[in-house]
């Protein structure tokens, strides 16, 4: 079988790989979602996120020690990993074949112009070295560009959420990422720029690919040709991936391995052996002096980055991260940005973030409670479980809530909710609403309401009469009707109420006044002027009638409103006047018992900006964030 045909198959089945464990990192009850599956394999062969954790954090997290593997067979194959097991490698190469794949004179001198090596193909070395240089003060920047995290990112965040919307294939109902466009420009052009220039990130950008190159400098076997004499066919460079100048003094870091010249080399010069290629070789591509210094500018850029960017009084109170969080310095130096607990939460909350946590925080998992479906489930501990360097713990169920063995530890806090009182609908606008108290899943409530009874605007000093319910009633009515003669409808009345007849009397005398009130003991219908508070839903429960400047008298509940006409639970006591008021039960927050898992936020009826909102104060992950209470 061809070499060519192996690093193919090769490549494909590792795509093919990574493509099906980015779908089982999916919550779910089906045997494709994540169910044991080792959705983070790929992730765990990539040295540059170990190196970068372990210059960050001094400790190396024991499922990236498949990466120890992948790098120790670097050391004596080459730069395998790049020609036969990177995705988007492979992506890359895919893309350039459709811009350089024509035949033809033209065709070839484009694919030998496009392939030959270029000075700039050492940036990725700088970038490198800059990006070790932030890691080894403690602010790991390499998920960035390292091309497992970023793909991975781009196709968690980006491509899976495209089959959602009315398929359902992977989630039940659309995911929504914050500037997940970015993330898919960013894509587009790393894949469209090898329509110009075959595995353009891969010879120019890739950090991952320039530490392979550094570890393939002393590779006891590599690429090379057999003999110094050659043809002008120049087919080897023609058809080469790394642009490592094969047919001349071969520049051995630059070598993807993919083979491509031991298939195209007519007179069968090239060869993969031990021994030394006999045009000579280059063990790494020229960096200048000024390159390697600018790269060092990290072991500047790192510090400046933390000066007040997550400091005690200066974080942004918005910055609330998932369960299970290390604290924010411990974050920053584990966190690659690959994405996958922002797919693995069932809630859709956890989003990339902005500028929360500074520039240095960019893309790392925020918690945003606007978006998606709840709030954090109390029940779900999905994120910590698929973080691969461990940025988020694993937790269990039993420690995010606090009970068993963690009992004394109490639950985990992600921040703590605040009542806005100049947007709250019970607080600013009279409206009732209970919605946050309701669903705060804390037991006890870290939610509680203090209940007053306001009058409504428009409410106040109502002419009300009585509807029926009693005779008095309906002489009160004959009594505004007669106006003038209101007096005799009330002694009319008085006739035929007994007990009743000072009530009839009054309402009679009162409609002539134009009171219009004729509601007697027993009566539990009233009407109200048709144009007052039209608007409101009177009966729901939440709105009481009381007489008119007699604010210690009984409240009587409106439980039914046909128009004008409103039926009580109990009986209005005789009056000329009433006033509506409102029973508003007004939230406030107990920040002892409040987790901050967002749901009173995500459910408030209040648009746009929320009338209750969490932020990362008294989080249980680090001490400066707690408050006293």
């Amino acid at each position: 079988m061809r070499i060519v045909l192996v690093r193919r198959i090769c490549q494909g089945f590792f795509l093919v790989l990574f493509l099906w464990l980015c779908v089982t990192a999916t919550v779910g009850t089906q045997w494709w979602r994540m169910r044991g599956w080792p959705i983070n394999f790929i992730l765990d062969l990539d040295p540059l996120t170990t190196l970068s954790t372990l210059l960050a954090t001094g400790t190396l997290y024991a499922p990236l020690l498949w990466s120890v593997a992948a790098l120790v067979l670097t050391l004596f194959l080459g730069r395998f990993f790049c020609g036969f097991a990177c995705p988007l490698g492979t992506l890359n190469q895919i893309i350039g074949w459709l811009g350089f794949g024509g035949k033809g004179k033209t065709a070839r001198a484009a694919r030998l112009t496009a392939n030959r090596h270029r000075p700039a193909q050492a940036v990725k070395y700088y970038l490198l070295f800059f990006l070790l240089a932030c890691a080894a003060l403690g602010s790991v920047q390499s998920g960035l560009l390292d091309p497992l995290p970023l793909l991975t990112r781009s196709v968690n965040l980006a491509l899976a959420p495209l089959f959602d919307p009315g398929l359902g294939v992977l989630h039940d109902e659309p995911r929504v990422y914050v500037s997940v466009w970015i993330m898919g420009a960013l894509l587009a052009a790393t894949l469209g720029l090898n329509l110009f220039v075959p595995r353009f990130f891969c010879r120019f950008a890739c950090p991952l690919g320039a530490l392979f190159g550094l570890s393939s400098r002393f590779v006891p076997w590599r690429i090379g040709k057999t003999s110094d004499a050659c043809g002008d066919c120049h087919l080897c460079e023609e058809h080469c991936e790394g642009a490592c100048r094969p047919s001349g003094k071969i520049i051995l870091s630059e070598c993807v391995l993919c083979m491509n010249c031991l298939d195209a080399c007519p007179a069968g010069r090239m060869t993969y052996s031990a021994k030394p290629s006999a045009a000579g070789e280059a063990p790494l591509a020229d960096m200048s002096r000024r390159g390697v210094l600018l790269a060092g500018t990290g072991l500047l850029l790192a510090p400046l980055w933390r000066v007040g960017a997550v400091a005690a009084t200066g974080r942004d109170p918005a910055l609330i991260r998932p369960p299970g969080a290390l604290d924010e310095e411990r974050f920053l130096a584990r966190c690659i940005r690959c994405g996958q607990c922002m797919r693995a939460c069932p809630s859709n909350i956890i989003q990339p973030a902005l500028l929360e946590a500074g520039a240095q925080g960019l893309w790392t998992p925020t918690l945003n409670f606007r978006v998606g479906r709840s709030g954090c489930q109390p029940n779900c501990v999905a994120c910590g479980q698929v973080c691969p360097t461990a940025a988020i713990r694993p937790l269990t169920l039993d420690e995010k809530a606090g009970r068993g063995d963690f009992a004394g530890n109490g639950p985990i806090r992600l921040g703590t909710a605040f009542v806005d009182r100049t947007r709250c609908l019970p607080w600013v606008m009279d409206r009732p609403c209970i919605v946050c108290q309701e669903l705060c899943p804390v037991s006890p409530k870290a939610i509680f309401t203090r209940t007053v009874f306001e009058p409504i605007r428009d409410g106040v000093g109502l002419a009300v009469r009585g509807a029926s319910g009693s005779v008095a009633g309906a002489a009160g009515k004959a009594g505004a009707a007669i106006g003038t003669g209101g007096a005799q409808a009330g002694a009319a009345g008085a006739e035929h109420t007994g007990a009743n007849a000072l009530a009839g009397a009054g309402a009679g005398s009162g409609g002539g006044a134009g009171a219009s009130i004729g509601t007697g003991v027993g009566s539990r219908t009233v009407e109200i002027p048709a144009s007052a508070a039209m608007a409101l839903n009177l009966s729901s429960g939440d709105y009481y009638l009381r007489s008119n400047g007699a604010p210690d008298s009984p409240l009587s509940r409106i439980i039914g409103r046909v128009g004008a006409t409103l039926t009580l639970d109990k009986p209005l006591p005789a009056t000329a006047k009433a006033d509506i008021l409102v029973r508003l039960q007004r939230p406030f927050v107990d920040a002892a018992r409040c987790i901050g898992c967002g749901m009173c936020e995500h459910e408030c009826p209040v648009s746009g900006l929320r009338a209750i909102r969490v932020s990362g104060e008294n989080e249980s992950r680090s001490g400066p964030g707690r408050m006293l209470i």
